[in-house]
């Protein structure tokens, strides 16, 4: 028996006295984090809701098996919130529209969710209408006409069903009982109603594809609303894909066990708790990067200097060599080695190993 086809489905119960520690916990690391956020400053929050908002989209397509291009993720929300972005790329339509649904889900966490909402954010993520190579009904609720929604793989010869979806026959009155619960505020603790929704939603199943990115989006909207803020200092799916057995594991569990899902909401919010304790090396890591362009703050740069140092401090690919900071800067060899021996002489670079092998990274004083 499917969770859903409990009599009570679905009034979710769960064991207060299991979750009591943990919730003070995560509060207490919520609280933390964004205290550190704070002190920042506004242009260095701003960086970390980039790269936090660039790893949450990215991490939650890997989930799903789509690899997307890190640095189109990042140029299409550095665009959307005017953010200063050293290394900006042209993203594509599907990029953009991932990247418009996730800032809509956690920068307007105050507004109703509504289908129609579900309707546009399912649409931005398939754009031509198609999954890959198979068209799929967009911007609408399943309609079975291939069959029950199921959660299946195939082992050998023998095909495995994890789990099937309530029929998209009763889907239309589930989604209202949904975002009926989600839009009226009530006294659930607000970590505990994300934990709620992300299986409720999954569970319902609603659309052809897509319904994990959306059930990650959801859970970023309530824990945005939990915090009062629409930046995210931290991110859930990254957690979510280090623990992707374990992940999937207590979801059929859940799905196939009793209204009672004190479980799921353990496991929910020690995922929760480990991707909060994990920003805070991004934040430190911000924090040095500020140290060393202060340090550099009373030494004349140009706008190119300006920008090969930020993409050394945001970790460049490769070996920084003149030859890439002339491709890089649209500029002659002449002028990339005269910038780097400014840079040398400064000691804000240094070089590393000699004839082919020269490349240069940040210089670091010992």
């Amino acid at each position: 028996m499917y969770i859903y086809e409990h009599k009570n489905w679905p009034q979710f119960t769960y064991d207060d006295s299991k979750i009591t520690d943990l919730l003070a916990k995560v509060s207490f690391a919520q609280g933390q984090i964004l205290g550190r956020m704070q002190e920042l400053g506004f242009d260095l929050r701003k960086e970390a809701v980039l790269i936090n908002l660039t790893e949450e989209i990215i991490k939650s397509s890997e989930i799903e098996g789509e690899i997307l291009n890190t640095k189109q993720v990042r140029s299409s929300i550095a665009k959307r919130l005017n953010i200063r972005n050293e290394s900006a790329v042209d993203s594509n339509h599907h990029i953009d529209g991932i990247v418009n649904m996730m800032i809509d889900a956690t920068h307007n966490f105050d507004a109703d969710l509504t289908l129609e909402r579900l309707y546009g954010w399912h649409a931005a993520l398939f754009p031509t209408g198609y999954s890959g190579m198979y068209k799929i009904k967009v911007a609408a609720l399943r309609d079975d006409r291939d069959g029950p929604m199921q959660v299946v793989s195939n082992k050998g010869n023998r095909e495995i069903v994890y789990y099937q979806a309530p029929a998209a026959t009763l889907l239309y009155q589930y989604m209202q009982d949904f975002l009926k619960w989600l839009n009226i505020p009530d006294n659930e603790n607000a970590l505990v109603k994300a934990a709620i929704s992300h299986l409720w939603f999954i569970t319902l199943h609603p659309f052809e594809d897509g319904n994990g990115r959306i059930a990650r989006a959801i859970t970023d909207m309530m824990l945005a609303k939990a915090e009062n803020t629409g930046y995210r200092f931290y991110s859930m799916s990254s957690e979510i894909q280090k623990q992707k057995n374990e992940y999937y594991k207590i979801l059929e569990y859940t799905q196939k066990g009793s209204l009672n899902i004190t479980n799921w909401i353990v496991w929910f919010l020690n995922c929760l708790l480990s991707s909060i304790k994990d920003s805070q090396q991004l934040i430190t890591g911000i924090l040095q990067k500020a140290k060393i362009w202060q340090k550099f703050s009373q030494i004349k740069l140009d706008e190119n200097q300006r920008k090969i140092i930020n993409m050394l401090l945001d970790g460049f690919e490769g070996n920084l060599t003149s030859g890439k900071w002339a491709k890089i800067c649209k500029c002659s060899q002449d002028t990339a080695i005269r910038s780097i021996r400014y840079l040398m002489q400064n000691k804000i670079l240094k070089q590393v190993g000699a004839g082919r092998s020269t490349h240069y990274i940040i210089y670091c004083e010992d």
